[in-house]
């Protein structure tokens, strides 16, 4: 494995992904203690902010080549933990939250086993499919929803969280054969270290 140069701790891309990281605790204080739609919309901004950051490091890395592996890695798990953070939160109003909670837990849980028992025999994922693209895309409407319209009726809530359920569980059973087939390449022999 290649060793992360210091430089690259420190690029403006890879800075980008800590301070959404830094932002998971502020969204989860506002929104937790929020009193009325001021307080939420203070709470969407947090995540508006943390969006725009992710938008913004990937342009900053291609536009001025500060691509680096620790970045592929950090960017991700930025994205995972300010989801998962958003999803616990709603969790406490919402009660099907909590099933997706537990299936994005599960999801991201398999993808991060799977993709570390790959790398072992140095094969990887070439990015995230569109299957996958679409459901995180689904799923950030869903919270952005939900954290903007706390008055939204339950019923919709309910309805707009088993669609989003129903698209993760999809994903999820949408990349079970990619890593199949990537099981089915190995050679073999495990990859140098």
């Amino acid at each position: 494995m290649k060793k992360i140069k210091k430089e690259e701790l420190y690029s403006i891309p890879n800075c980008m992904g800590y301070f959404r990281i830094l932002l998971i605790p502020v969204f989860c204080f506002l929104y937790l203690r929020a009193d009325d739609r001021g307080d939420y919309y203070l709470a969407a901004g947090v995540i508006l902010l943390s969006y725009i950051t992710d938008f913004l490091d990937g342009q900053v890395a291609r536009r001025f080549n500060m691509i680096t592996e620790f970045g592929k890695f950090l960017d991700p798990v930025a994205d995972k933990l300010t989801h998962g953070a958003i999803a616990l939160c709603l969790a406490f109003r919402y009660e099907a939250m909590r099933y997706l909670f537990v299936l994005m837990i599960f999801k991201e849980g398999f993808m991060a086993v799977m993709g570390l028992i790959n790398l072992r025999h140095g094969r990887k994922l070439d990015g995230a499919k569109w299957f996958g693209k679409f459901c995180t895309g689904a799923l950030f409407i869903l919270l952005i929803l939900l954290v903007i319209w706390p008055e939204m009726p339950l019923a919709w809530a309910n309805g707009l969280i088993v669609i989003v359920i129903v698209i993760m569980a999809l994903t999820l059973c949408l990349y079970i054969p990619e890593f199949y087939r990537m099981i089915r390449s190995w050679d073999g022999k495990q990859v140098e270290k």
